[in-house]
């Protein structure tokens, strides 16, 4: 098996990674069948997590990796940063008022509204942050090659199995506020491990297409950065702030945040 693999085309191996990355996913969004009748504060504190986790992922791998891989491009780091993340919190805050001009429109429960905007922008803003994460497996791989510098089957391979592992909280920092908002186990089952189909698909498209995706990866990192921490600051804190416990919350957050940093630094 492991020769198989080994002989596989690059977009090929690329592909396989991205596959085992989004499994993870899914075993991550499937803690939501471990629940049977969460109180509210279990599920505000779900909230919280994925507030923290999301937090932590902008930057640890999405910002961070953008300037190491603007500065070996000789690109402008902060002119890239700064483009990329307030693009990505500008692409988020067209899509908040199309949905609300739309909702507005057809309907007239405002509460059941606001709620499915929340469990969207959610959705939307992880899925974006797996589209990089999938041509940056695409690009370790592709990069072989083309013998460019540090670019190793042992270290697409490391960078794989690294996404693969951190996407586990985020697969749950989907589900479980899904759960929370009235979802089904299964509905919040299937749009925390669909969020991740996208990396799959990116992989492929960036071992492809790596000489030009290259150049755009930093960008691409931040757009989904800025997303990522639009949707925590606009959504997920003002709502796991509602209630009596602010401060238990707070600590949640930070938990969610150090076990997702934890993670990203371990494994590199």
């Amino acid at each position: 098996m492991k020769e198989f693999i080994i002989n596989l085309p690059h977009p090929m191996q690329a592909l396989i990674s991205a596959i085992f990355t989004y499994l993870i996913t899914t075993l991550g969004a499937a803690v939501v069948f471990l629940f049977k009748r969460p109180k509210k504060i279990i599920l505000d504190s779900m909230v919280s997590f994925a507030a923290g986790v999301m937090i932590a992922a902008s930057f640890f791998s999405l910002i961070a990796p953008a300037i190491n891989m603007a500065e070996n491009l000789h690109l402008c780091v902060w002119l890239t940063l700064v483009i990329g993340v307030l693009f990505g919190g500008l692409f988020l805050f067209i899509c908040d008022k199309i949905f609300d001009h739309f909702q507005n429109k057809f309907s007239k429960n405002s509460n059941k509204n606001n709620s499915l905007k929340r469990i969207w922008l959610l959705v939307f803003s992880i899925t974006i942050h797996n589209i990089p994460e999938g041509l940056a497996i695409g690009v370790a791989f592709g990069s072989i090659g083309y013998n460019l510098d540090g670019a190793t089957l042992a270290a697409a391979f490391a960078l794989a199995m690294g996404i693969g592992i951190q996407n586990f909280p985020e697969g749950s920092a989907i589900s479980l506020p899904l759960l929370r908002e009235g979802f089904s186990r299964k509905k919040a089952f299937f749009w925390g491990q669909i969020s991740a189909i996208v990396e799959p698909i990116s992989a492929l498209l960036g071992a492809i297409l790596i000489m030009k995706i290259r150049l755009l990866l930093p960008f691409c990192l931040a757009f989904a950065g800025g997303a990522m921490i639009y949707v925590v600051v606009e959504e997920l804190i003002p709502e796991c702030q509602k209630g009596e416990n602010k401060n238990i919350m707070a600590f949640i957050i930070l938990i969610g945040f150090c076990i997702m940093m934890a993670l990203d630094v371990a494994l590199g």
